[in-house]
């Protein structure tokens, strides 16, 4: 998979996309990275790629040009997905990392100050993304939480994918949480790791861990069990 990044932080980005398993994934040639500078695309001398929005009012709006001319000059196969990420745009969630995770290529456009041109969104943008109901001060870090979701889907980029396929959201686990976890000591602070976990009977402790993730998700996320029952 290719992924492209446009942003007026291309170092930053460069430094994100070479950690942990966005970096094995680099490293296992399964995932490359591309970061473009948008001020590269500027129009005049100073890099500007941001202007005082039309009809007044506070902020600066990242403008349509620079951004266009910088998508055109990845030479994108027509349909290949363009990502605005934004607060106005659809949720992410691991439905929409798995739709990404299909595509031979990804470019995100990541918008800085008040906002980008609207053209953006009718020119070259072919979804919207966000990753939450907060405001970041631009979309670099809501790219690399989605790039990090994407990439950890494609083969053999994890060392164990039993693991990423028992995960909270996955497709086996859909409408409930992962279970409760534990590592050594056996007690610290006379908190005792549960005995069916040291009993080797891995039948009891299937068991176990079923009845964990059932009461995790009853108490954190009683969402996740309503919105099942209303799919089943």
């Amino acid at each position: 998979m290719n992924i492209n990044v446009i942003s007026i932080f291309p170092g930053a980005m460069e430094t994100i996309l070479s950690m942990g398993t966005m970096g094995i994934a680099a490293k296992k040639s399964l995932a490359g990275y591309r970061v473009v500078d948008l001020r590269d695309f500027a129009k005049d001398n100073y890099g500007s790629v941001d202007d005082v929005p039309y009809g007044g009012g506070g902020g600066m709006v990242m403008m349509v040009e620079p951004i266009c001319d910088a998508v055109r000059s990845l030479g994108l196969r027509e349909g290949s997905p363009v990502i605005l990420m934004s607060p106005a745009g659809r949720m992410f969630d691991q439905a929409l990392a798995h739709r990404f995770a299909a595509a031979d290529e990804l470019t995100f456009v990541c918008g800085r100050y008040k906002g980008v041109d609207e053209r953006v969104r009718e020119l070259v943008a072919t979804d919207e993304v966000s990753i939450g109901n907060f405001v970041l001060s631009g979309g670099e870090l809501a790219a690399a939480v989605c790039i990090e979701a994407v990439v950890r889907l494609l083969d053999n980029v994890l060392g164990n994918e039993e693991s990423r396929d028992t995960d909270s959201f996955s497709e086996r686990r859909k409408h409930i949480l992962d279970c409760a976890y534990y590592t050594r000591p056996v007690e610290f602070n006379g908190l005792r790791v549960p005995d069916v976990l040291l009993s080797g009977n891995h039948k009891e402790i299937q068991k176990w861990r079923e009845n964990s993730s059932l009461e995790r998700t009853r108490a954190r996320r009683p969402d996740l069990l309503a919105n099942g029952a209303r799919e089943s």
